[in-house]
């Protein structure tokens, strides 16, 4: 028995990787979070599978799920959304699996901000503009943000910053970012990226929070900040230079 923890990507039900898909059609047990989780994914569980929502469940009693599920010799589909490398609340559920000996593997899917980098149809990194990307959430009232990572500081090299658990947090993250920022850098929010509701909001840190608060955007939203989103007249990338020496990667 195995338990496949899933990244089911950021909505789109055939945004799931094939792996993921084949492995979700043949568990007898799927696991899932029912707020952010496509009815259309779940679809895909094989019929009479036992599909429970972990929203409304602790941390213990959705390992008591797998337990059972260990017991009767079924495997598991642990479904997360985007990717489980990323807030997911994936490493206390393998510490626990470690502890009990419950085999497992992790299957890795599409993360939010690729999905919402291709909504905007950007590259978060060019060439002469920024080549580093910053993944970060903002401190809540559940999750303190360890020392030294705090958004000012993370700021400081201006490059593309990706902001994930944020939107509710605008009006506080502007001018902390404005500490590195120009107010004029350019500033995307994708809400839903992949799902039919999506939205996409294109503006600056002068704007963006009025824009924000105007559709409503507090949460499943993803926020980019960065110069790379106005990119123009930058140099093309060496790989594919003519003054590139070229040969087989065997």
């Amino acid at each position: 028995m195995t338990v496949y923890f899933i990244g089911a990507g950021p909505g789109a039900a055939d945004l799931i990787t094939v792996r993921g898909q084949r492995l979700l059609q043949a568990c007898a047990t799927c696991l899932y979070a029912g707020s952010i989780m496509p009815d259309d994914l779940l679809e895909l569980c094989p019929p009479g599978a036992n599909v429970v929502d972990t929203g409304p469940l602790t941390l213990e009693q959705i390992l008591a799920e797998i337990a059972d599920a260990h017991a009767a010799g079924h495997d598991v589909a642990r479904l997360h959304s985007g990717d489980p490398s990323l807030y997911s609340a994936l490493a206390e559920q393998c510490r626990r699996l470690d502890a009990l000996g419950i085999d497992y593997e992790i299957v890795p899917g599409v993360p939010a901000f690729a999905a919402a980098a291709a909504a905007l149809k950007r590259e978060l990194t060019v060439p002469g503009v920024a080549q580093t990307v910053t993944l970060t959430r903002v401190a809540t009232l559940s999750t303190p943000m360890p020392s030294g990572e705090e958004l000012t500081t993370l700021a400081l090299s201006g490059a593309t910053l990706v902001l994930y658990l944020a939107a509710a947090q605008i009006d506080a993250i502007i001018p902390q970012l404005l500490h590195s920022y120009r107010s004029e850098t350019p500033v995307a929010v994708v809400a839903f990226a992949s799902w039919p509701q999506q939205t996409v909001l294109r503006g600056t840190l002068a704007d963006i929070a009025g824009q924000m608060h105007d559709a409503d955007i507090t949460k499943t939203a993803v926020i980019i900040v960065g110069d790379v989103l106005a990119a123009e007249g930058f140099p093309d990338s060496y790989l594919y230079s003519p003054g590139r020496t070229r040969g087989s990667r065997h």
